[in-house]
C-alpha cells in the first residue's frame, strides 16, 4: 500500500456493514479519530455505508454511540447510507465487516475493482479476529467486542498507510 505523499489526493476508505448503524459507523469513527490523532486527516478520509438500505438517513445505533463515546469516539454526525457501485470507483479501500457483507458487496463491485474490496479484519494483529460480529441483537459486551476488534484492525490499517515515524 503506498504511503501518503504531499500534494496527492487523500486516500479514501469506506467501512461497510449491513445496516450502517453499528459496526461500520464505529469503524468509521475509530479510524477517523486515529487518522486525526496521527496528523493525517488531509491524507486519509473515511466514510461508511451499509449493504442494505434498512436505516438510510438514520444516525448510528444509540448503543454503538454510547460505547464509542466512552472510548473517545464521536459517531453522532454520521448518517446511514447504502453502498453503491460508484463507491468502488470513489474509494481506494472498501472494508467489509464479515463474510455476509462481502457476499452482498461483491456483486456491486465493477470488474477491475475487486482489489479494493477487503475485510477490515485483514488488518487485525492483536485479536486475530476474522470477522467483526454484529452486536445489534446482543448486549453491551457485543459493542465492546466490536470496539476491541475495530481498534486493533484500524491500528493495523493505519500502520500500512502511514509513513514510518521520522519521515
Amino acid at each position: 500500500m503506498p504511503h501518503p505523499k504531499p500534494n496527492t489526493p487523500p486516500m479514501r476508505i469506506l467501512m461497510v456493514c449491513m445496516g450502517n448503524i453499528c459496526r461500520s459507523p464505529t469503524a468509521h469513527g475509530v479510524l477517523e479519530k486515529m487518522v486525526a490523532d496521527a496528523g493525517l486527516a488531509q491524507h486519509i478520509t473515511v466514510d461508511s455505508a451499509g449493504t442494505h438500505g434498512y436505516h438510510v438517513g438514520e444516525p448510528p445505533d444509540g448503543r454503538a454511540q454510547q460505547h464509542a463515546a466512552r472510548r473517545g469516539y464521536d459517531l453522532s454526525a454520521q448518517r446511514a447510507r447504502r453502498l453503491v457501485a460508484r463507491d468502488f470507483e470513489e474509494f481506494d479501500l472498501v472494508l467489509v465487516m464479515d463474510a455476509a457483507n462481502e457476499a452482498h458487496a461483491r456483486p456491486l463491485c465493477p470488474p477491475g475493482q475487486h482489489h479494493r474490496l477487503r475485510r477490515l479484519t485483514d488488518f487485525c494483529s492483536a485479536t486475530g479476529a476474522r470477522e467483526v460480529p454484529d452486536p445489534y441483537y446482543g448486549g453491551a459486551a457485543g459493542f465492546e467486542q466490536v470496539l476491541d476488534i475495530v481498534e486493533d484492525a484500524c491500528r493495523g490499517l493505519l500502520a500500512t498507510l502511514a509513513p514510518p515515524a521520522g519521515h
